[in-house]
């Protein structure tokens, strides 16, 4: 088996545009994937590519980079991402205050405010009594999880080169070697590893030492919606406000976050904000919720889904809303307020996660940046 110049481990989200970004250098890329395909937090997401969620600055430079990606990648491979936009929805004042001050600080080409007639314009779904109006941004877009990572891998091998090797796990890796299940050795000049939630497999000592943890998330999908319904742009409300770095700068959050400890205390305590998706196949992607831990329990709660389905009828009717999916998800979390963990734990060899729930959002423009800092050997930048 030959070497290539490089060896990215995981072929998740982080692991496939990491791929794409040495590809593009023009660099033998090789894959290696434990499993059949990719299985884990990569294909239980929303599917929103979400810059919204990204504070003004380096972050939402890299989420648009991102987007900028997704939208050449679904030309490329022949998957569906639609540019869709969002809106938050306010039903109280404080809400709405928080999206105003967010508006204005953002300015026309990021944010625009709208009239409670004016989002029922765009989202069909939207409960109309007691709305107050809501936040349109133009800048997110829409890809079923599923189709995506299944479609990208096909896609890197036929257009870049791009080697994979499936049910094949790492065993050992260090500077210039890369030991593989199989008994074979790769010896490629940079390796990538991009193990998702994976802290015990290859450098645990480094993860031990790591601020990082675990986060479980619960969702639910509904049947493809009647009649070709659209839901419109990607739907959130009042106490996603509460969730993402984005709003943190409005001075007004503090108020609401008051009256959230307030009045949802469990939804806070369970990490709960409510979301609504849709994808080409007409189906409606619903959550979630936030329970951190090294160690996380497998069985998921059904007063999750309960209290995440009670929020959701505040501000959301779906044309058929029966649930048809429930699943988790769990990805590596970075405590310290970072958006990715990225470390050398030897020479040549990087390791990339602690994404969040962000790696649709962010992956691709930070695998474009890990990349080039891998190759000129300059420090990444903690954001």
């Amino acid at each position: 088996m030959s070497s290539p110049d490089v060896v990215v481990v995981g072929a998740g989200i982080v692991g496939l545009a990491h791929a794409l970004a040495a590809a593009r250098l023009g660099l033998s890329v090789h894959v290696v994937d434990r499993s059949p395909r990719a299985v884990g937090a990569s294909i239980r997401n929303f599917g929103m590519v979400w810059p919204i969620g990204q504070p003004i600055g380096p972050l939402r430079a890299r989420a648009l980079r991102s987007r900028q990606i997704w939208l050449e990648a679904a030309a490329g491979a022949g998957f569906s991402c639609q540019p869709c936009g969002s809106i938050h929805v306010a039903y109280h004042d404080d809400e709405l205050a928080v999206l105003t001050e967010f508006a204005q600080s953002a300015g026309p080409q990021q944010a625009t405010m709208l009239t409670a007639a004016a989002v029922q314009e765009r989202s069909p779904g939207v409960v109309g009594e007691g709305l107050r109006g809501g936040l349109l941004s133009p800048s997110e877009a829409a890809v079923d999880p599923r189709e995506a990572i299944a479609a990208i891998p096909a896609w890197l091998n036929k257009v870049f080169g791009v080697r994979f090797s499936w049910e094949t796990a790492v065993t050992h890796a260090e500077s210039g070697s890369v030991r593989l299940s199989t008994g074979a050795t790769l010896r490629p000049r940079h390796t990538l590893v991009c193990s998702g939630d994976d802290f015990a497999t290859l450098f645990p000592d480094v993860y031990v030492q790591a601020d990082i943890t675990r986060c479980k998330l619960q969702m639910m999908r509904t049947a493809p919606q009647p009649n070709g319904w659209r839901l419109g742009p990607h739907l959130a409300a009042g106490l996603t406000l509460a969730h993402y770095r984005s709003f943190e700068g409005c001075a007004t959050l503090a108020a609401l976050r008051a009256r959230f400890d307030r009045e949802h205390a469990r939804h806070r305590r369970l990490g709960i904000h409510v979301m609504v998706s849709q994808h080409q196949s007409g189906e409606l992607t619903i959550g979630d919720s936030h329970e951190y831990g090294r160690h996380i329990a497998p069985f998921d709660r059904a007063e999750i889904d309960e209290l995440i389905l009670e929020y959701l009828a505040r501000f959301f009717r779906a044309p058929t809303p029966a649930i048809v999916e429930r699943w988790h998800g769990i990805y590596a979390k970075l405590l310290n307020g970072h958006t990715a963990f990225v470390t050398s734990p030897c020479e040549r060899t990087w390791a990339v996660t602690g994404l969040g729930g962000a790696g649709m959002t962010l992956s691709f423009g930070l695998a474009e940046e890990v990349v080039a800092m891998a190759l000129s050997g300059a420090p990444f930048p903690a954001l």
